[in-house]
């Protein structure tokens, strides 16, 4: 089920112009007089330029172009009333194929435009959160670099899930910010070697709820990332227990891919009062704990960066 989910959402757009496509199909298989009918063509040209680009909006255009032939060589009659009008319908199909292709090209290309400009203003957006997440992180130079290692890996494991980018693009944002709330916590705490006592650990499990609500107070624009920083230390069997006794509340799956890649990057990194465990043993440990502290679907899209990637490849292969 959930792996239909993701399908459909990865193709929303390609399978609503596909219903498209067929609804005008079926509409002018059944009508007499098909001429008349032939703008309704427009809708899926203008939903594949505007969804999907230039060259699919154009692609489309030319498949209804030969829908509309294969219908004229089939059953001339629904389009040639008589002899004399026979040039009247070509010179009309001839016109309304160019206007249906030049209209597909210029949506893909204004569609082309904005997904650039959109790109851009990403790209900065995402480089500030990268200086802020470095700027959070220089007081301690034992975490220093870990949100943005673990933006990259959870951006990883969100492509090998085949999320969207929209999903992608929110988990790599929290990934960076998945830590903020601990800007309010003494540093006192955060930089101790030793281990931490009980009332500390308290304060240091605190840092999800300060940083969800410290995102919260930007706004809409980080909204998404609000629950997922907020759940992304909740073991999975936590949440499953949760989502059963509280029925239509969900865990946000980036908080799942975030676990993972924050408790992979801890685990080899060097800290104060510990050596940084070698990448095959925390990949090893991560493997154990699918099912309890991780989510299965997200350990095994963990498993597919870590045995693909070559940034992520390391000397000793790991037991299956």
């Amino acid at each position: 089920m959930e792996k239909a989910k993701i399908f459909l959402f990865k193709h929303f757009e390609k399978i609503l112009i596909l219903i498209i496509l067929v609804g005008i199909i079926l509409i002018n298989y059944f009508v007499t007089f098909k001429i008349g009918f032939l703008n309704f063509f427009y809708l899926p040209i203008i939903a594949a330029g505007y969804f999907l680009g230039k060259r699919m909006g154009v692609l489309t255009a030319l498949l209804c172009v030969s829908i509309v032939i294969l219908f004229v060589l089939i059953s001339p009659a629904s389009f040639f009333t008589s002899d004399a009008a026979k040039i009247s319908v070509i010179v009309s199909l001839t016109a309304w194929s160019s206007f249906l292709i030049l209209t597909s090209a210029a949506i893909g290309y204004l569609y082309e435009e904005k997904e650039k400009k959109i790109g851009d203003l990403k790209a900065a957006y995402v480089g500030i959160l990268e200086i802020l997440s470095k700027y959070l992180e220089s007081a301690d130079r034992y975490t220093q670099g870990h949100s943005v290692r673990v933006s990259h890996m959870a951006e990883d494991i969100a492509r090998a899930m085949g999320l969207p980018s929209y999903d992608r693009e929110n988990i790599k944002v929290a990934a960076l910010l998945h830590d903020i709330g601990k800007t309010e916590i003494s540093m006192d705490i955060v930089q101790k070697a030793a281990s931490l006592t009980a009332s500390e650990r308290e304060v240091m499990s605190s840092h999800t709820e300060k940083g969800a609500r410290i995102i919260s107070l930007v706004g809409g624009v980080l909204e998404e990332a609000v629950p997922i920083v907020m759940s992304h230390h909740k073991y999975y069997f936590e949440t499953k227990a949760h989502e059963s006794e509280e029925k239509g509340e969900k865990a946000p799956l980036g908080a799942a891919i975030i676990a993972v890649a924050d408790s992979y990057d801890a685990m080899i990194t060097d800290r104060p009062y510990r050596a940084g465990m070698p990448p095959w043993k925390a990949y090893e440990e991560i493997e154990k704990n699918s099912g309890k502290q991780f989510h299965p679907e997200v350990v095994k899209a963990f498993k597919e960066v870590i045995m693909t990637s070559e940034k992520y490849r390391f000397e000793k292969t790991p037991v299956a």
